[in-house]
Protein backbone atom coordinates (compact mmCIF):
# COMPACT_ATOMS: atom_id res chain seq x y z
CA UNK A 1 0.00 0.00 0.00
CA UNK A 2 1.46 3.78 -0.81
CA UNK A 3 2.30 5.52 2.32
CA UNK A 4 2.73 8.67 -0.28
CA UNK A 5 -0.58 11.12 -0.16
CA UNK A 6 -1.54 14.26 -2.17
CA UNK A 7 -2.55 17.42 -0.44
CA UNK A 8 -5.70 17.26 1.54
CA UNK A 9 -5.69 13.86 -0.18
CA UNK A 10 -6.54 10.68 2.04
CA UNK A 11 -4.90 7.06 1.31
CA UNK A 12 -7.05 3.87 0.06
CA UNK A 13 -8.90 2.12 2.92
CA UNK A 14 -6.56 -0.51 5.28
CA UNK A 15 -7.66 -4.02 5.36
CA UNK A 16 -9.02 -4.59 9.44
CA UNK A 17 -6.56 -5.13 11.61
CA UNK A 18 -6.67 -5.92 15.69
CA UNK A 19 -3.78 -3.76 16.15
CA UNK A 20 -5.20 0.14 17.36
CA UNK A 21 -4.97 2.98 15.49
CA UNK A 22 -3.87 6.51 16.76
CA UNK A 23 -4.05 9.50 14.77
CA UNK A 24 -1.38 12.15 14.84
CA UNK A 25 -2.06 15.84 14.80
CA UNK A 26 1.42 17.62 13.61
CA UNK A 27 4.54 16.91 15.43
CA UNK A 28 7.72 16.40 14.23
CA UNK A 29 9.26 12.86 12.69
CA UNK A 30 9.88 11.03 15.92
CA UNK A 31 6.59 11.24 17.36
CA UNK A 32 4.82 8.59 14.19
CA UNK A 33 7.86 7.10 14.51
CA UNK A 34 7.41 6.19 18.38
CA UNK A 35 3.77 5.59 17.89
CA UNK A 36 4.66 2.69 15.31
CA UNK A 37 7.28 1.29 17.81
CA UNK A 38 4.49 1.01 20.09
CA UNK A 39 2.40 -1.78 18.03
CA UNK A 40 0.16 1.13 16.66
CA UNK A 41 -1.11 1.66 13.05
CA UNK A 42 -0.83 5.99 12.32
CA UNK A 43 -3.18 8.34 11.03
CA UNK A 44 -0.86 11.49 10.25
CA UNK A 45 -2.58 15.06 9.68
CA UNK A 46 0.13 17.11 8.59
CA UNK A 47 0.87 20.34 6.88
CA UNK A 48 2.22 19.14 3.40
CA UNK A 49 5.49 20.87 3.26
CA UNK A 50 6.03 18.76 6.83
CA UNK A 51 5.46 15.04 5.53
CA UNK A 52 8.03 13.55 3.29
CA UNK A 53 9.80 10.00 2.42
CA UNK A 54 10.84 9.61 5.51
CA UNK A 55 7.70 9.43 6.95
CA UNK A 56 6.21 6.74 4.85
CA UNK A 57 7.71 3.03 6.61
CA UNK A 58 5.48 5.13 10.04
CA UNK A 59 2.20 6.32 8.53
CA UNK A 60 -0.62 4.36 7.45
CA UNK A 61 -2.89 7.16 6.23
CA UNK A 62 -2.09 10.67 5.46
CA UNK A 63 -4.24 13.59 5.38
CA UNK A 64 -2.11 16.63 4.21
CA UNK A 65 -3.87 20.29 5.20
CA UNK A 66 -3.28 23.04 7.33
CA UNK A 67 -4.68 21.67 10.34
CA UNK A 68 -5.26 25.07 12.05
CA UNK A 69 -7.61 25.83 9.38
CA UNK A 70 -10.61 23.78 10.98
CA UNK A 71 -13.47 24.82 8.92
CA UNK A 72 -11.75 22.66 6.52
CA UNK A 73 -10.14 19.94 8.59
CA UNK A 74 -13.23 18.51 10.15
CA UNK A 75 -15.14 17.53 7.08
CA UNK A 76 -11.79 16.08 5.73
CA UNK A 77 -10.97 14.35 9.12
CA UNK A 78 -14.71 13.17 9.37
CA UNK A 79 -14.80 11.36 5.78
CA UNK A 80 -11.52 9.98 6.41
CA UNK A 81 -12.52 8.69 9.93
CA UNK A 82 -15.55 6.71 8.09
CA UNK A 83 -13.25 5.11 5.17
CA UNK A 84 -9.88 4.45 8.49
CA UNK A 85 -11.50 4.89 11.68
CA UNK A 86 -9.04 5.49 14.59
CA UNK A 87 -9.22 5.10 18.00
CA UNK A 88 -7.37 8.02 19.53
CA UNK A 89 -6.48 11.72 18.40
CA UNK A 90 -3.10 13.12 20.01
CA UNK A 91 -1.35 16.62 19.55
CA UNK A 92 2.44 16.76 20.90
CA UNK A 93 2.54 20.33 19.61
CA UNK A 94 1.50 24.21 20.31
CA UNK A 95 -0.60 24.50 17.02
CA UNK A 96 -2.33 21.05 17.06
CA UNK A 97 -3.42 20.72 20.42
CA UNK A 98 -6.54 22.88 19.67
CA UNK A 99 -7.27 20.74 16.34
CA UNK A 100 -7.23 17.19 17.73
CA UNK A 101 -9.62 18.34 21.02
CA UNK A 102 -12.13 19.39 18.67
CA UNK A 103 -11.58 16.08 16.12
CA UNK A 104 -12.16 14.26 19.57
CA UNK A 105 -14.94 16.08 20.29
CA UNK A 106 -16.40 15.70 16.88
CA UNK A 107 -16.35 12.07 16.99
CA UNK A 108 -17.01 11.55 20.23
CA UNK A 109 -13.70 9.77 21.15
CA UNK A 110 -13.68 10.67 24.86
CA UNK A 111 -10.29 13.02 25.28
CA UNK A 112 -9.70 16.28 26.65
CA UNK A 113 -12.55 18.58 25.92
CA UNK A 114 -12.19 22.00 23.66
CA UNK A 115 -12.99 24.19 26.63
CA UNK A 116 -10.03 22.64 28.88
CA UNK A 117 -7.75 23.11 25.62
CA UNK A 118 -8.59 26.42 25.32
CA UNK A 119 -8.40 27.45 28.65
CA UNK A 120 -4.67 26.15 28.47
CA UNK A 121 -3.91 28.11 25.27
CA UNK A 122 -5.96 31.51 26.22
CA UNK A 123 -3.73 32.63 29.20
CA UNK A 124 -6.24 35.83 29.91
CA UNK A 125 -8.91 33.36 30.13
CA UNK A 126 -7.45 30.98 32.19
CA UNK A 127 -6.41 33.36 34.97
CA UNK A 128 -9.63 34.54 34.83
CA UNK A 129 -10.61 31.03 36.09
CA UNK A 130 -8.38 30.48 38.34
CA UNK A 131 -8.84 34.18 40.16
CA UNK A 132 -12.79 32.83 40.15
CA UNK A 133 -12.08 29.58 41.78
CA UNK A 134 -9.53 31.17 44.79
CA UNK A 135 -6.75 28.78 43.15
CA UNK A 136 -3.09 30.75 42.62
CA UNK A 137 -4.89 33.94 42.22
CA UNK A 138 -3.08 37.13 40.68
CA UNK A 139 -3.69 40.51 39.69
CA UNK A 140 -4.35 40.36 36.06
CA UNK A 141 -6.01 42.08 33.03
CA UNK A 142 -6.33 42.68 29.27
CA UNK A 143 -5.14 45.60 27.70
CA UNK A 144 -4.71 47.30 23.84
CA UNK A 145 -3.59 50.70 24.62
CA UNK A 146 -1.39 52.88 26.77
CA UNK A 147 -4.26 54.13 28.83
CA UNK A 148 -4.51 50.32 29.96
CA UNK A 149 -1.57 50.30 31.17
CA UNK A 150 -1.45 53.09 33.62
CA UNK A 151 -4.77 52.05 34.82
CA UNK A 152 -3.14 48.90 35.74
CA UNK A 153 -0.25 50.19 37.37
CA UNK A 154 -2.41 52.75 39.43
CA UNK A 155 -3.83 49.62 40.69
CA UNK A 156 -1.58 47.00 41.07
CA UNK A 157 2.05 49.32 41.18
CA UNK A 158 4.95 48.64 39.12
CA UNK A 159 6.96 46.50 38.54
CA UNK A 160 4.18 44.40 36.01
CA UNK A 161 4.49 41.89 33.44
CA UNK A 162 2.94 42.33 30.03
CA UNK A 163 2.77 39.17 27.59
CA UNK A 164 0.43 37.87 25.20
CA UNK A 165 -2.52 36.30 25.68
CA UNK A 166 -1.24 33.20 23.84
CA UNK A 167 2.23 32.25 22.25
CA UNK A 168 4.46 30.12 23.77
CA UNK A 169 8.73 30.20 23.85
CA UNK A 170 8.54 33.24 25.83
CA UNK A 171 8.03 35.81 22.53
CA UNK A 172 6.86 39.26 23.67
CA UNK A 173 7.49 38.73 27.48
CA UNK A 174 8.24 41.97 29.23
CA UNK A 175 9.03 43.25 32.78
CA UNK A 176 7.85 46.95 33.28
CA UNK A 177 9.62 49.06 36.39
CA UNK A 178 9.15 52.20 35.58
CA UNK A 179 5.89 54.38 34.18
CA UNK A 180 8.13 55.67 31.51
CA UNK A 181 8.30 52.35 29.14
CA UNK A 182 4.45 52.15 29.66
CA UNK A 183 4.05 54.64 26.21
CA UNK A 184 6.33 52.26 24.08
CA UNK A 185 4.74 48.70 24.97
CA UNK A 186 1.98 48.70 22.35
CA UNK A 187 3.96 49.62 19.90
CA UNK A 188 6.59 47.08 20.86
CA UNK A 189 3.81 44.65 20.23
CA UNK A 190 2.48 45.79 16.93
CA UNK A 191 6.41 45.28 16.39
CA UNK A 192 6.49 41.90 17.49
CA UNK A 193 3.27 40.95 15.86
CA UNK A 194 4.55 42.25 12.16
CA UNK A 195 7.70 40.53 12.66
CA UNK A 196 6.46 37.20 13.64
CA UNK A 197 3.40 37.40 11.43
CA UNK A 198 3.74 33.58 10.23
CA UNK A 199 5.08 32.05 13.47
CA UNK A 200 2.04 33.35 15.53
CA UNK A 201 -0.94 31.40 16.91
CA UNK A 202 -3.13 34.86 17.42
CA UNK A 203 -2.17 38.08 16.67
CA UNK A 204 -0.47 40.51 19.20
CA UNK A 205 -3.43 43.41 19.42
CA UNK A 206 -3.87 42.23 23.21
CA UNK A 207 -2.00 42.07 25.67
CA UNK A 208 -2.63 40.47 29.04
CA UNK A 209 -0.85 42.38 31.59
CA UNK A 210 -0.20 40.93 35.35
CA UNK A 211 1.25 41.53 38.39
CA UNK A 212 5.09 40.98 39.10
CA UNK A 213 5.80 37.60 40.44
CA UNK A 214 9.24 37.77 42.51
CA UNK A 215 10.97 34.98 43.20
CA UNK A 216 12.52 31.55 41.20
CA UNK A 217 10.21 30.08 38.09
CA UNK A 218 10.43 26.18 37.78
CA UNK A 219 8.31 24.14 35.52
CA UNK A 220 6.22 20.69 36.19
CA UNK A 221 6.31 17.83 34.02
CA UNK A 222 2.76 15.32 34.44
CA UNK A 223 1.49 12.75 33.17
CA UNK A 224 -2.73 12.39 33.57
CA UNK A 225 -4.50 9.04 33.51
CA UNK A 226 -8.58 9.72 33.00
CA UNK A 227 -8.12 12.55 35.31
CA UNK A 228 -5.05 11.54 37.73
CA UNK A 229 -2.19 13.57 37.46
CA UNK A 230 0.79 11.95 38.10
CA UNK A 231 4.47 14.48 38.49
CA UNK A 232 7.24 13.06 36.30
CA UNK A 233 9.77 15.62 36.85
CA UNK A 234 9.97 19.15 38.38
CA UNK A 235 12.71 21.19 36.39
CA UNK A 236 14.87 24.58 37.15
CA UNK A 237 15.03 27.04 34.93
CA UNK A 238 17.89 29.13 33.72
CA UNK A 239 16.77 32.69 32.34
CA UNK A 240 19.09 34.93 30.50
CA UNK A 241 19.35 38.03 28.26
CA UNK A 242 16.77 40.11 27.65
CA UNK A 243 13.40 39.59 28.36
CA UNK A 244 12.29 36.21 29.90
CA UNK A 245 14.37 33.66 27.49
CA UNK A 246 15.10 30.38 28.88
CA UNK A 247 18.77 29.61 28.29
CA UNK A 248 18.50 26.16 30.64
CA UNK A 249 17.06 23.79 31.92
CA UNK A 250 18.01 21.04 34.74
CA UNK A 251 16.23 18.35 36.72
CA UNK A 252 15.59 16.65 39.38
CA UNK A 253 14.68 20.32 40.92
CA UNK A 254 17.16 21.07 43.40
CA UNK A 255 14.79 23.19 45.70
CA UNK A 256 13.72 21.91 49.09
CA UNK A 257 10.93 18.72 49.55
CA UNK A 258 8.24 20.21 51.58
CA UNK A 259 8.56 23.08 48.92
CA UNK A 260 8.41 20.51 46.19
CA UNK A 261 5.12 18.57 47.74
CA UNK A 262 3.45 22.10 47.77
CA UNK A 263 4.42 22.57 44.15
CA UNK A 264 3.30 19.22 43.42
CA UNK A 265 -0.59 19.68 45.24
CA UNK A 266 -1.21 23.09 44.10
CA UNK A 267 -0.78 21.42 40.38
CA UNK A 268 -2.65 18.83 40.69
CA UNK A 269 -5.40 21.13 41.82
CA UNK A 270 -4.99 23.47 39.10
CA UNK A 271 -5.24 20.60 36.55
CA UNK A 272 -8.34 19.39 37.99
CA UNK A 273 -9.33 23.15 37.80
CA UNK A 274 -9.22 23.02 34.49
CA UNK A 275 -10.80 19.80 33.71
CA UNK A 276 -7.48 18.22 31.92
CA UNK A 277 -8.24 14.39 32.37
CA UNK A 278 -5.60 12.82 29.84
CA UNK A 279 -1.50 13.10 28.73
CA UNK A 280 0.59 15.18 29.60
CA UNK A 281 1.14 18.92 30.52
CA UNK A 282 4.02 21.43 31.18
CA UNK A 283 2.97 23.57 33.98
CA UNK A 284 5.22 27.15 35.09
CA UNK A 285 5.61 27.85 38.53
CA UNK A 286 7.05 31.48 40.51
CA UNK A 287 8.25 30.00 43.74
CA UNK A 288 7.45 33.62 45.37
CA UNK A 289 7.16 34.79 49.37
CA UNK A 290 4.16 33.88 49.47
CA UNK A 291 4.00 30.42 47.83
CA UNK A 292 4.18 29.13 44.59
CA UNK A 293 1.93 30.43 42.06
CA UNK A 294 1.00 29.12 38.72
CA UNK A 295 2.19 31.33 35.43
CA UNK A 296 0.62 29.27 33.02
CA UNK A 297 0.14 25.63 31.38
CA UNK A 298 -0.10 23.98 28.40
CA UNK A 299 -1.51 20.42 27.69
CA UNK A 300 1.57 18.61 25.73
CA UNK A 301 4.85 18.15 26.82
CA UNK A 302 7.50 21.10 27.68
CA UNK A 303 9.91 22.48 24.84
CA UNK A 304 13.47 22.95 25.04
CA UNK A 305 14.35 18.90 24.88
CA UNK A 306 12.71 18.74 28.28
CA UNK A 307 11.40 15.18 27.39
CA UNK A 308 14.71 14.12 26.74
CA UNK A 309 16.20 15.84 30.35
CA UNK A 310 13.06 13.83 31.58
CA UNK A 311 14.25 10.72 29.80
CA UNK A 312 17.76 10.84 31.07
CA UNK A 313 16.77 11.65 34.84
CA UNK A 314 13.99 9.82 35.30
CA UNK A 315 13.67 6.99 32.37
CA UNK A 316 10.25 8.20 31.20
CA UNK A 317 9.69 8.83 28.01
CA UNK A 318 6.55 11.14 28.18
CA UNK A 319 6.28 10.94 24.19
CA UNK A 320 5.51 7.42 24.51
CA UNK A 321 2.65 7.55 27.61
CA UNK A 322 1.12 10.40 25.73
CA UNK A 323 0.81 8.20 22.47
CA UNK A 324 0.10 4.97 24.17
CA UNK A 325 -1.65 5.21 27.24
CA UNK A 326 -5.31 5.19 26.16
CA UNK A 327 -4.96 2.71 23.67
CA UNK A 328 -3.19 0.04 26.18
CA UNK A 329 0.13 0.02 24.63
CA UNK A 330 1.82 1.42 28.16
CA UNK A 331 1.10 0.55 31.53
CA UNK A 332 -0.06 3.59 33.41
CA UNK A 333 1.65 5.45 35.68
CA UNK A 334 0.87 4.45 39.53
CA UNK A 335 3.18 7.15 40.99
CA UNK A 336 5.71 9.72 40.26
CA UNK A 337 9.53 7.93 39.46
CA UNK A 338 12.73 8.32 41.25
CA UNK A 339 15.31 9.86 39.60
CA UNK A 340 18.24 7.91 38.29
CA UNK A 341 20.56 10.94 37.33
CA UNK A 342 20.81 14.21 36.84
CA UNK A 343 20.55 16.58 33.47
CA UNK A 344 21.05 19.77 32.10
CA UNK A 345 20.78 21.75 28.70
CA UNK A 346 22.35 25.21 28.15
CA UNK A 347 21.50 26.87 24.87
CA UNK A 348 24.31 28.41 22.76
CA UNK A 349 23.41 31.98 22.52
CA UNK A 350 26.35 34.07 20.89
CA UNK A 351 26.06 37.58 20.18
CA UNK A 352 24.28 38.95 17.49
CA UNK A 353 25.66 39.13 14.54
CA UNK A 354 27.44 37.06 11.19
CA UNK A 355 29.43 34.06 12.51
CA UNK A 356 32.87 34.00 11.51
CA UNK A 357 33.92 30.49 13.22
CA UNK A 358 32.38 27.55 15.18
CA UNK A 359 34.77 26.01 17.15
CA UNK A 360 34.85 23.43 20.03
CA UNK A 361 32.31 20.07 18.64
CA UNK A 362 34.98 17.60 18.13
CA UNK A 363 36.21 18.34 21.80
CA UNK A 364 32.11 18.57 23.13
CA UNK A 365 31.55 15.40 21.25
CA UNK A 366 33.86 12.85 22.54
CA UNK A 367 33.21 13.45 26.16
CA UNK A 368 31.17 10.92 28.00
CA UNK A 369 29.31 13.38 30.12
CA UNK A 370 27.11 14.62 26.62
CA UNK A 371 23.62 13.67 26.11
CA UNK A 372 23.02 15.87 22.65
CA UNK A 373 25.46 18.41 21.08
CA UNK A 374 22.79 20.85 18.27
CA UNK A 375 24.34 23.46 16.23
CA UNK A 376 22.12 25.56 13.88
CA UNK A 377 24.77 27.76 12.74
CA UNK A 378 28.25 28.02 10.48
CA UNK A 379 30.09 30.57 9.41
CA UNK A 380 27.87 33.55 6.99
CA UNK A 381 24.65 32.48 8.78
CA UNK A 382 23.33 35.32 10.76
CA UNK A 383 22.56 35.22 14.37
CA UNK A 384 19.46 37.77 15.59
CA UNK A 385 18.86 39.21 18.53
CA UNK A 386 17.75 36.97 21.81
CA UNK A 387 14.24 38.05 21.06
CA UNK A 388 12.67 34.23 21.89
CA UNK A 389 13.22 30.69 22.12
CA UNK A 390 13.85 30.17 18.25
CA UNK A 391 16.53 33.01 18.51
CA UNK A 392 19.42 30.33 20.16
CA UNK A 393 21.14 28.59 17.97
CA UNK A 394 22.06 25.42 19.62
CA UNK A 395 21.93 23.16 22.48
CA UNK A 396 24.17 21.02 24.83
CA UNK A 397 22.74 18.38 27.03
CA UNK A 398 24.90 16.69 29.87
CA UNK A 399 23.94 13.74 32.28
CA UNK A 400 25.58 13.28 35.55
CA UNK A 401 25.37 11.23 39.19
CA UNK A 402 23.21 14.19 40.77
CA UNK A 403 21.81 17.82 38.65
CA UNK A 404 24.35 19.53 40.33
CA UNK A 405 26.78 17.00 38.65
CA UNK A 406 24.96 17.33 35.34
CA UNK A 407 24.93 21.17 35.37
CA UNK A 408 28.70 21.43 35.75
CA UNK A 409 29.13 19.08 32.44
CA UNK A 410 26.86 21.43 31.07
CA UNK A 411 28.89 24.68 31.97
CA UNK A 412 32.13 23.11 31.06
CA UNK A 413 31.29 21.71 27.53
CA UNK A 414 29.14 25.22 26.83
CA UNK A 415 32.35 26.77 27.47
CA UNK A 416 34.24 24.84 25.14
CA UNK A 417 32.16 25.66 21.97
CA UNK A 418 32.90 29.15 20.67
CA UNK A 419 30.76 30.80 17.88
CA UNK A 420 32.57 33.81 17.18
CA UNK A 421 30.36 36.58 15.17
CA UNK A 422 30.96 39.85 13.84
CA UNK A 423 28.75 42.86 13.48
CA UNK A 424 26.78 43.82 10.50
CA UNK A 425 27.65 46.71 8.94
Amino acid sequence: MSRDATRAGLQSAAPVTARPTIAVVGGKLKIVRKARELGMDVVYIQHPDQYDRAHWPYVDQALLVDYTDTARLLPLVRSLYQAYPFDDVVSLTELGVRPAAQIDQMLGLGGNSPATVDLLLDKWRMRQHLNALGVSPAAAAVGETEQDLRDFVRAHGLPMIVKPTSEAGSLGVFAVRDVAELDSIPARFRALGARFADELAGDLDRFLMEEYLEGLEISVETLSFDGRHVVIAVTDKLLGGPGFVEVGHSTPSRQPSPLLHQVEQLVATFLDAVGLRHGPAHTEVMLTGRGPVIIESHNRIGGDRINELTDVAYGVDMDRYALGSRLGMVEPLRRSPRPRAGAAIRFLTPPPGRVVEVTGADTVTADPALVELEISVKPGDEVSPLTWSEDRVGHIMARGETADEAIAHCERLLAAVRIRTEAIR
